[in-house]
């Protein structure tokens, strides 16, 4: 039997949130920024309601927050929240990484190959928008050789709540050189087949401790981050 098609509103929700979530994502809409029903539902030529649907969408996910009084903000993270995610996004990485050394096809090993080279590239240019890209691209291939389509979806999706503090990273100076030497120690890995040494290794790239986290702290906007909770 066909799948039953979704009615009207729920697939401009469903449009909506993609459209919002990549804006997010891609720090156009930055953590902190308040996100008003009517401009949006003006914005995007519908009634209010799949806005509201799609907003409600997006606070399921973390990526906003439905505020009393203040409607939909995006989500801006704790210090020690960010802390935790991105120990949580590192081991996921890392499984990534060990399951690709194993499986990861013919095709696939020419893609992240290429990928890397891509980012050898852009990384001599110094723009870090578009070695942000790249970089996307590079472990979205590493995701896929995984073979694991749960592991890719979870991933992915903390990815994306920790995408705004990830691609501002790369403004710190020597971190686009540092990033390109991790990965060309993790493609060697995966291509070798050394599945620990492949997690070991994207653990290490994706993982910020020490001065590394202090850097990234002292540098993110205030609208980033919010207060401690009691």
């Amino acid at each position: 039997m066909a799948a039953k098609a979704k009615p009207r509103a729920t697939r401009r929700a469903d449009e909506l949130r993609v459209r919002l979530e990549s804006e997010i994502a891609s720090g156009q809409l930055r953590p902190g920024t308040r996100l008003d029903e009517s401009r949006l539902a003006a914005r995007f030529g519908v009634s209010r309601t799949p806005v509201r649907e799609a907003l409600q969408q997006l606070s399921t996910a973390g990526l906003i927050e439905l505020r009393p009084r203040q409607g939909a903000v995006v989500a801006a993270m704790t210090v020690q929240q960010l802390l935790q995610m991105f120990e949580v996004m590192a081991e996921l990485e890392a499984l990534c990484a060990r399951l690709a050394a194993r499986r990861i096809t013919p095709a696939q090993r020419e893609a992240l190959a290429r990928s890397h080279q891509t980012c050898v590239v852009l990384a001599e240019t110094g723009d870090p928008e578009a070695y942000y890209e790249e970089n996307r691209r590079f472990h979205e291939v590493i995701y896929a050789a995984s073979q694991n389509a749960y592991l890719q979806a979870s991933t992915r999706s903390l990815r994306n709540r920790l995408q705004p503090y990830r691609r501002f990273q790369l403004n710190h100076p020597g971190r686009i050189d540092r990033s390109l030497a991790e990965h060309g120690a993790v493609v060697e890995a995966i291509l070798a087949g050394d599945g620990e040494r492949a997690a070991e290794r994207l653990r290490a790239h994706v993982n910020i401790q020490g001065d590394v986290f202090t850097d990234l702290i002292t540098a993110l906007p205030p609208s980033y981050l919010q207060a401690n909770s009691a």
